[in-house]
This record gives C-alpha cells, sequence and structure tokens, in this order.
C-alpha cells in the first residue's frame, strides 16, 4: 500500500521541440499522454495538473503558474499549493511507459530517504519530473529558492535515485521520440530504443 499522498502533473510546457503541438494531448497506443500518466496514479487523493483544463479527466484540480508557460518551477508553486498528502508524486505529462507499480516504487524509496526519490535512465541521470518528495520538504525548499532549474531546486534534498525496468522515465520530447514509444506500445514486450528521459527543463513536459 502507498503512502497517502497527492499527485502533481506539470502540463503548461511550450513543447518546442514538437512545433509548439500539445504534446499531453499526443496520443500513444490510444490514450492521450496525460491520461497515461493520470492513470499511474490511481491512489492519489488529489490529482492536480499545472495548465489548462483538457476534457478526459474528470478527478483532476487544474491550476496554472504565474505567468502561463514560466517554466517547471512556477509550475511546481502552483501545484504545491493544492497538495494536501504528506507526499507528492511529481510528474511529467508526457511518461507514456509509467505505471502504478512504478510510483509506488518511488513512494516507498521517498519514505526510506525521508525528503523523495527520482527515477534515473539508462545512464544514470536523475530525471526530475517522474519522483515522489515529502510535501513538507518540497513547501521549504521552495520558500528559499529563486532560481529557474528543478534540478538546483531538488538535488540538495538527496533523493533517494531508482532505477526500475519498463523505462518509465522515458519522455516524448521530440518526434522522434514520440515515434518510439508509439513503435514500442505497438509491440508488447520490447524495449525501447534509446531517446526520452533528457531531463530537459526548458519544457515542463
Amino acid at each position: 500500500m502507498s503512502a497517502p499522498h497527492d499527485a502533481c502533473i506539470l502540463a503548461g510546457g511550450l513543447a518546442r521541440r514538437l512545433g509548439g503541438r500539445d504534446k499531453p494531448g499526443l496520443r500513444v497506443a490510444g490514450r492521450t499522454l496525460i491520461a497515461s500518466v493520470a492513470a499511474a496514479v490511481p491512489r492519489a487523493g488529489r490529482l492536480i495538473v499545472v495548465g489548462a483544463p483538457r476534457p478526459g479527466l474528470p478527478r483532476a484540480l487544474f491550476r496554472r503558474e504565474d505567468p502561463p508557460g514560466a517554466g517547471p518551477v512556477p509550475a511546481l508553486r502552483a501545484g504545491l499549493a493544492e497538495v494536501t498528502a504528506p507526499w507528492v508524486a511529481l510528474l511529467a505529462a508526457d511518461l507514456p511507459f509509467l505505471e502504478p507499480g512504478h510510483v509506488s516504487a518511488l513512494l516507498e524509496a521517498a519514505g526510506g530517504a525521508g525528503t523523495g526519490a527520482v527515477l534515473v535512465d539508462d545512464d544514470g541521470r536523475e530525471q526530475w519530473l517522474a519522483g515522489a518528495w515529502c510535501t513538507a520538504e518540497l513547501v521549504r525548499a521552495l520558500a528559499r529558492y529563486d532560481g529557474r532549474s528543478l534540478h538546483g531546486l531538488l538535488a540538495p534534498l538527496a533523493p533517494a535515485r531508482v532505477r526500475l525496468p519498463g523505462r518509465p522515465w522515458f519522455d516524448c520530447d521530440t518526434a522522434d521520440d514520440l515515434r518510439r514509444a508509439r513503435g514500442r506500445r505497438a509491440r508488447p514486450g520490447t524495449g525501447g530504443t534509446g531517446g526520452g528521459g533528457s531531463g530537459d527543463e526548458r519544457d515542463e513536459t
């Protein structure tokens, strides 16, 4: 059983490397990317989406950063203001391979670390928009932080670094990433073919 938690999905990025397309609304295996991420947090007490309201997410509470598109740190501030649970899953809106078991593993690791946990990719890089965090620790960190980088905000919390099978950290930043995700979903049981999971903070998702 996962610890009591909310989920905060950042979905307000500009998707520059996808030509400004509505990235959370793009489909992989017949489901929008953001719907896939929302399905990975079925036990979340509150589902908070920082981005424009959209259909298909009846549980979601929508909020916007000020100004819209300002980046992941302002988006996190907006979302965290709505979090009431002691733990929060902080997620991008473009993680097609994320599953409930991955989120549960992150929450368990976060509890062990006391501050948080973050997925690492196959190259050992932290993916800051695929993690779980102690809400109180995030609030304190944001209160003393005036930068724009999620790495700068979250790395000092010394989170547990979690490596999981299934490439749950794979994100769809580019058209190639999207093609790879669709190809993998069309061939169940196959592994990813690289790409994704860049941790790039130019977009929120």
